[in-house]
């Protein structure tokens, strides 16, 4: 609010004054150029540094797989080595029994996992791709992914030095992934005598990874606490790795790890490379990702090259700070001088503002001496304008003195007007009340008196009815089962009559004998009407919830009370359709200080509402929207309570409900006003 506040203020200010115009329009062609400068080298920086990121990562790709190429190259020569040593064709020559076991042994020596030697009879086992290049001669380098009996066959030790744990699985990945090459050993006859296999299992090894890295990732080569990475991924569970587990810390390897959905997709599903930012592990790496392709070309893994996120980031932001403070300073220094070189010019102009605004107010000020030359516009301005202001406080003193004559002169003939129409005022507006008074009284009396015949009227034939059908019900004896619903009919239809009358002369009563007003808790009379409208609600869908939390007892007579109150809960469920919540609270009734002076009690329900119209006419005599009604009930409570000096609140919304309250003052006080007090919202 503050700032929407403050932001007006400057706008309107830029609006109305001269030298704010002045300050923005030098100012702004410098901010904007500034700002401009700012975008574009934010632009540029942005856009180069991270192309010049993605170049990087890729091209270290690029030399992690050559440098791969070259290490399965060297494997190859091992083994070259090993089938042309002179051991090696000793043995062919004359041990050839042995040579299998011998040319097993020769793994450790040649940095090896396993070197195994086949006869020509196992040619079968292996691809027909592999068996068409190893028939024409030629060697074979490539990546496989091996299950348990495969390496087993290699090597006793392979199976074991495969299993990875799955981190955050509780699994354990028993297949290996070997680099292995194959080379054909052919006898004088230029037939395929021997096949050499050969290779390292990449399961759990990190001297391939290490070497990689170390060619890759040389000293200088990122920014100043990233870390480079290299990972070979058996589908897309890292098995050999350099990546921590920990960014932070650089401890263990997080081999055993899976690559995340996004990355698998596009290199192991889809076959492409993968260039960009990626989640890998526990932090964000700016990462390059390649298939890994076994000898049928089919993808059974990733090889994978990144380094750390946030240092680059980190060098960047804090190149960005360094620049924006400069451009803040130079905003700053540019501001500074505008402002400066404008100052000669706001003080004259901010001098003829401040008189300008204040002899309005009816202050005497004067422009006076600008400290300009005699020449200059502006001390031409204020002259003329100081002497304009001089003939208008001459004539201004002359109109005040006028004016001071006439007022006196119209004061004095318009008081005893003015004194006569406030009395007569005052009349009128008496004689309004006293009439609308005397109207209502006779409306009242009138209608008292005509109720109480009629209900005199009534009760007597009802009486009469109601004898003749007991006698009548004694005389048929057993018979009367034939009858007992009409029967039952009739005392239903008199003791609604019986009813009505009552209630009219209730209405009727206006001064007389009153029942005794006694102290009473509101808590024990509410439950007693709960009780009444339990028993007297015939569905069971009604629900009725109480929050007792009067504490102030209140004058009034129990039973008129108890009267009210279960016909404005029967009111209540009525307006529900007889199915809902119905809602009963008791509490203090407090003044403006917070202290007691009674007790309320509010009736909510959630039914069909009352109309605006009709909600100005709930408390007349004989008004109902119910076929079932009187009409008379709302009007007998309202009288009831304001008898003893309480009043009767209604809120209601069409559509949602009505609440009633009723407020009940702790010592009661009789009204004998024709007005009743009721509020309706």
């Amino acid at each position: 609010m503050k700032m929407k506040q403050l932001i007006l203020l400057w706008i309107k200010r830029f609006r109305t004054m001269v030298r704010y115009r002045l300050l923005v329009l030098t100012s702004v062609p410098i901010i904007l150029t500034l700002f401009a400068l700012f975008a574009l080298t934010m632009y540029w920086t942005v856009t180069y540094t991270w192309k010049n990121a993605l170049m990087n990562v890729k091209a270290d790709l690029s030399v992690a797989h050559n440098s791969i190429e070259l290490l399965q190259k060297e494997q190859r020569m091992q083994l070259t080595s090993l089938t042309t040593s002179y051991d090696f064709q000793h043995a062919l020559r004359t041990e050839k029994d042995q040579l299998p076991a011998w040319v097993k042994q020769q793994a450790e020596h040649n940095e090896l996992d396993f070197v195994v030697l086949h006869p020509a009879s196992a040619l079968a086992h292996f691809s027909l791709v592999s068996q068409k290049l190893l028939l024409a001669g030629k060697s074979q380098t490539f990546f496989q992914v091996l299950n348990n009996e495969q390496l087993f066959a290699l090597n006793e030790k392979l199976p074991v030095n495969a299993q990875i744990p799955l981190l955050r699985e509780n699994k354990l990945e028993s297949n290996g992934l070997v680099s292995r090459n194959l080379l054909p050993i052919f006898d004088h006859d230029n037939k395929l005598q021997w096949i050499i296999d050969g290779g390292i299992l990449l399961n759990n090894s990190t001297l391939l990874v290490d070497r990689i890295r170390e060619l890759v990732y040389t000293d200088g080569s990122l920014p100043l606490g990233s870390i480079g990475t290299v990972t070979l991924f058996m589908d897309d569970i890292r098995v050999s790795t350099n990546v921590p587990l920990d960014s932070n810390e650089l401890n263990s390897r997080a081999i055993g790890t899976r690559v995340s959905e996004e990355v698998k997709q596009q290199v192991l599903i889809e076959g492409l490379d993968w260039t960009g930012r990626a989640f890998v592990y526990d932090n964000w790496y700016i990462s390059a990702y390649e298939p890994l392709r076994d000898h049928d070309g089919n993808v059974i893994g990733m090889l994978y090259t990144g380094y750390l996120e946030w240092p680059l980031v980190e060098t960047f932001l804090t190149n960005i700070a360094e620049f924006s403070v400069g451009i803040i300073a130079v905003l700053l220094l540019s501001g500074g001088l505008v402002y400066r070189g404008a100052r000669d010019l706001f003080r004259p102009i901010e001098k003829i503002h401040n008189v300008v605004r204040v002899v309005p107010l009816g202050l005497n000020r004067r422009i006076g001496d600008l400290g300009l030359c005699k020449d200059h516009e502006l001390a031409a301005f204020g002259q003329q304008f100081d002497s304009m202001l001089d003939q208008l406080q001459q004539r201004n003193d002359l109109i005040k003195q006028a004016s001071a004559e006439l007022e006196d002169k119209v004061r004095t003939r318009t008081q005893s007007l003015h004194d006569k129409t406030q009395e007569l005022e005052e009349y009128i507006k008496l004689l309004n009340q006293t009439r609308s008074k005397l109207i209502m009284s006779e409306k009242l009396a009138a209608l008292g008196e005509l109720t109480a015949g009629i209900a005199h009227e009534i009760n007597n034939p009802t009486a009469v009815i109601l004898g003749n059908v007991e006698l009548l019900q004694l005389e048929l004896g057993d018979d009367s089962q034939r009858v007992t619903e009409e029967l039952e009919a009739i005392h239903e239809q008199i003791d609604r009559i019986r009813n009505i009358t009552r209630s009219l002369l209730q209405y009727s009563r206006q001064g007389g004998v009153q029942d005794e007003v006694t102290w009473q808790h509101l808590n024990h009379i509410v439950k007693e009407s709960l009780t009444l409208v339990r028993s007297g609600t015939k569905s069971a869908n009604v629900q009725i919830e109480s929050q007792l939390d009067a504490k102030c007892c209140v004058e009034a007579n129990r039973h008129q009370l108890l009267q009210v109150l279960v016909n404005l809960q029967m009111n209540g469920v009525h307006a529900m359709d007889d199915q809902g919540l119905l809602k009963i609270k008791t509490e203090d009734w407090l003044d403006e200080q917070g202290n007691p002076i009674g007790a309320a009690v509010h009736i909510s329900d959630h039914g069909c509402g009352i109309s605006a119209d009709n909600l100005a006419r709930i408390f007349d005599p004989f008004f109902t929207t119910r076929r079932s009604g009187t009409g008379l009930g709302l009007s007998v409570s309202q009288s009831i309570i304001s008898e003893v000096g309480g009043k009767i609140t209604v809120q209601s919304e069409v559509g949602v409900g009505s609440t009633f309250s009723i407020y009940l003052l702790e010592k009661a006080v009789v009204h004998n006003d024709l007005l009743l007090p009721v509020e309706v919202y």
